[in-house]
């Protein structure tokens, strides 16, 4: 065991408290990658908090992830069943209130941030509380993954600002969950994440939200955190995705119309869903289709679901405020 790892233990107790920060990292069968990442990690120093939120998965892995908190000093929050992204982090963000920190940095077990990066995140947000920050996100090979992205307001297609994908209608800037700041403050504001997503479009909609109670929305480019995305997804073939990836990004996007868009909007975003769930579908290339039908049945389920859950907000009308009015735009 490193110097590092024996005197994890000893200094937690001693991180968070007043002006702390709450690393808050949600697992679901991913203590591998949280010993590869998060715990292969130098000390993050005196100002963090890890907490650990794990989604039931197995007993083993419980074990596993258990018995890993406890050596490297970590808090965790044991869930009995898997309640999904959004309602893991809403459980790490009270765990690390309750510990005095007053901004949680959500990460995920793919992905790390040095201490460095940690501190500036912390500063920042603890400077100006209303915003919610993120850092650049590399892959392990350097190559920039993030650096914000937008949300087509006409169509709900989501991407990058230069991305070929991206709407070519008005949009919309959002942050990713991957590595993401936010303060108590803000958080209590939003009440942290919707829940209702289960998995995916959760930082699509804080980052709207926060933009419509007055927040601002900011990448530092000059921080960087690394991040290869998919880990959590498990082993895949090329470029392709899970089928919950699929499933919940057809569905979700359509979830968020539904809580945020006006009916005019809403219809738009319906009737864009053949088109806009087949790019989503593609976004793990053409040559899964040839292997197996799951990704596109995925991609069917999750279109239906989302459409039933639109088509009840057309009759009742949006579950919270249309877009439009005063935004904050994206600051770098």
């Amino acid at each position: 065991m490193s110097p590092e790892s024996t005197e994890a233990p000893r200094a937690a107790a001693d991180r968070g408290g007043p002006g702390g920060l709450g690393l808050v990292v949600v697992n679901y069968g991913s203590s591998a990658l949280l010993r590869r990442n998060l715990a292969a990690a130098a000390a993050l120093g005196p100002h963090v908090r890890v907490v650990v939120v794990d989604n039931h998965s197995t007993d083993a892995e419980r074990a596993a992830v258990t018995a890993l908190a406890a050596e490297r000093g970590w808090d965790l929050v044991a869930l009995p069943d898997n309640r999904g992204f959004g309602a893991a982090s809403n459980a790490g963000f009270a765990r690390a209130r309750e510990l005095g920190c007053a901004t949680f940095c959500c990460l995920n077990p793919d992905a790390s941030a040095t201490p460095e990066v940690l501190e500036e995140l912390r500063r920042a947000s603890l400077a100006d509380p209303l915003a919610v920050l993120a850092p650049r996100i590399v892959d392990s090979s350097g190559t920039t993954v993030f650096a914000g992205s937008t949300l087509g307001l006409r169509d709900g297609r989501t991407g990058a600002r230069h991305s070929p994908t991206r709407s070519r209608g008005p949009v919309e800037d959002w942050l990713t969950g991957a590595c993401l700041v936010v303060s108590a403050e803000m958080a209590d504001r939003l009440g942290g994440y919707d829940e209702g997503y289960f998995l995916y479009w959760e930082d699509v909609d804080l980052s709207h939200r926060a933009l419509a109670a007055g927040g601002s929305l900011v990448v530092r480019s000059d921080l960087v955190a690394v991040h290869d995305e998919g880990g959590t997804q498990g082993e895949r073939e090329g470029d392709a995705k899970s089928d919950l990836y699929y499933r919940y990004n057809c569905r979700n996007r359509l979830v968020f119309a539904a809580r945020n868009l006006s009916r005019r909007q809403l219809l738009g975003w319906l009737l864009r869903t053949p088109w806009v769930s087949w790019e989503i579908l593609l976004r793990g290339g053409r040559r899964q289709l040839v292997h197996s039908p799951r990704p596109l049945l995925a991609a069917v389920r999750g279109s239906l679901e989302g459409a039933g859950i639109a088509l009840v907000a057309l009759v009742r009308g949006p579950s919270s405020q249309p877009v439009g009015g005063r935004r904050t735009p994206l600051r770098r």
